[in-house]
């Protein structure tokens, strides 16, 4: 349910928009063809001075104690400009609120407060190699040692490793049980600059480099840096892939070109070109809802891991199938006329080249839809 904050941040979120739209309107990225998913500390420390990272934490730890549709607002504006906000994305959207649900005192404090700086990055440490999405099945293994635990293993698609401080770390801390899938497995905050860590670029299809594979050789964790219990990380990172899965981000992957086509097309554009440009647009406003009707569930402590796991997926369609209208509407043809047609062109090239990854990150479709089946009672 909405209290009067939240109803008084919807009748006010132009004001709240108008602010993020003049903050952005300073800025020098604007509409580039990697939208938000470029890495920028000094941007991402702007964005920290304007109090935008950490939004909803405690001030104690660095937190501006407002509310999630605030930060919702803010987010989805960053996000829909462009902004490259990746830098500290990770940290902002799930490291923080899993640390203040499961972690200890001591890490808190120790990250917390640099988050929300807009000083300290994370990359996520899940995904490994004959595993995929299954988190249940990895094999990265940690063995306890005198003060703390030692980490052999591998994972794979872990973005901007090369440049984070941190990585948000899922290991083995027991051997797989069949009969009990979600057990052993445990949670730390890994320093990326520790001894035994070899980081190995992924070039994508566009040859960029944000994915890394990340090998561990007996890399020493102190146990000061586990998060939350041994052995039962599984109940957490729920929670923390709901954060990961519903937000804007899932679905504002190909927004930029989106714009770009409808600055392209003027009023004489032909009916089938205008239907297939409404439909995505329509789609693009359904999402809008839906997460922001998970941002406000989550102000609840809400877990919505069945509906976080659908805006995910009908994300990933969206982002997939808006490079395919605009190169529908926008023919080669039309391309080589338009006086703004070289930039379109640069736009929908990098857009067709990612929109392939789309389905991998954040959970593949596979891994989704189970969710999905149990959540509705068919598995």
């Amino acid at each position: 349910m909405l209290d009067h904050i939240d109803i008084e941040v919807l009748k006010g979120g132009s004001a709240l928009r108008r602010q993020v739209r003049d903050f952005v309107e300073t800025e020098t990225f604007h509409r580039t063809p990697e939208t938000w998913d470029s890495f920028n500390p000094d941007f991402s420390r702007k964005v920290a001075a304007e109090g935008w990272i950490g939004m909803t934490w405690p001030k104690r730890y660095g937190g501006g104690e407002r509310s999630a549709l605030e930060r919702y607002v803010i987010t989805e504006e960053l996000l829909a400009a462009g902004a490259p906000v990746r830098a500290h994305w990770a940290a902002d959207r799930q490291i923080g609120p899993i640390l203040l649900a499961a972690g200890s005192e001591y890490l808190k404090e120790l990250l917390l407060p640099r988050i929300a700086a807009g000083e300290c990055f994370f990359c996520i440490g899940m995904s490994e190699p004959n595993s995929g999405s299954d988190l249940a099945s990895i094999r990265t293994k940690a063995s306890k040692a005198d003060g703390g635990w030692l980490v052999s293993g591998q994972k794979v698609w872990s973005g901007y490793a090369h440049r984070a401080h941190y990585m948000n770390l899922f290991a083995r801390t027991s051997p797989f049980d069949k009969e009990s899938r979600h057990k052993g497995v445990t949670q730390f905050v890994l320093d990326m600059s520790s001894p035994g860590i070899t980081v190995r670029p992924i070039y994508n299809l566009a040859n960029d480099h944000d994915f890394n594979e990340v090998i561990f050789d007996d890399v020493f964790v102190p146990d000061a840096m586990l998060i939350g219990e041994e052995g039962d990380a599984w109940g957490q990172v729920s929670g923390e892939l709901a954060h990961e899965r519903a937000g804007a981000e899932r679905w504002l992957g190909t927004f930029g070109l989106l714009t770009a086509l409808i600055d392209e097309v003027d009023a004489g554009i032909a009916s089938g070109d205008a239907e297939r440009i409404g439909r995505v647009v329509a789609q693009v406003w359904t999402l809008h809802r839906m997460s922001l009707s998970i941002a406000a569930s989550v102000r609840e402590g809400a877990d919505l891991p069945t509906v976080a796991a659908l805006v995910k997926d009908m994300g990933t369609e969206l982002d997939q199938a808006v490079p395919e209208v605009a190169r529908a509407v926008m023919t080669e043809s039309r391309r080589l006329a338009s006086p703004t047609g070289e930039t379109f062109q640069r736009i929908l090239r990098r857009s067709t080249l990612y929109a392939p990854a789309y389905s991998i990150r954040g959970g593949t479709r596979e891994i989704l839809r189970g969710i999905i089946a149990r959540g509705i009672g068919l598995r």
